[in-house]
């Protein structure tokens, strides 16, 4: 994963274990002090958001675990991840630029596109001037390489 990726992640596990996870072990203490637990709805919402909360605690130490942080600025060549690429569909002339990214960070609306999605293997190890087939939702698309940067 990149590092801004890295980041935006390990932020968010220090945010679940400093803010979250006070916030609903005081609301679950608040509860049992209403009494009956059986019929207590305040009680059973806010243990379902400490296992929320924990689920994503563990997910998120997995990850960034298990991360391999990459300096896209140190590559060059054709397309590999971290790889910011500019396409134009050859159908429509739309252009696009994405910067393929982990799995954990991709945010299509944002331009990071998911390593395993069609279009980014469709994408690597092209370089400028290479066209593409992707299969879509929407049928096949070509695509051509406008531009490769590492940033």
């Amino acid at each position: 994963m990149t590092r801004r990726g890295f980041d935006a992640l390990d932020e968010e596990l220090r945010t679940l274990k400093s803010t979250e996870r006070p916030a609903v072990i005081r609301a679950i203490a608040e509860a049992r002090e209403h009494g009956d637990l059986s019929e207590n709805a305040e009680y059973h919402a806010a243990r379902e958001k400490q296992s929320f909360i924990e689920g994503r605690i563990k997910e998120l130490e997995g990850i960034l675990g298990r991360a391999e942080v990459i300096d896209p600025s140190k590559m060059s060549g054709a397309i590999k991840f971290g790889a910011t690429v500019t396409i134009v569909d050859e159908d429509t002339d739309d252009e696009r630029t994405y910067q393929i990214v982990g799995e954990s960070e991709a945010d299509i609306e944002n331009g990071l596109l998911n390593i395993k999605s069609p279009l980014a293997r469709a994408l690597i190890g092209k370089e400028p001037g290479d066209s593409v087939e992707v299969r879509t939702p929407g049928g096949e698309r070509s695509y051509e390489v406008l531009a490769v940067e590492y940033r």
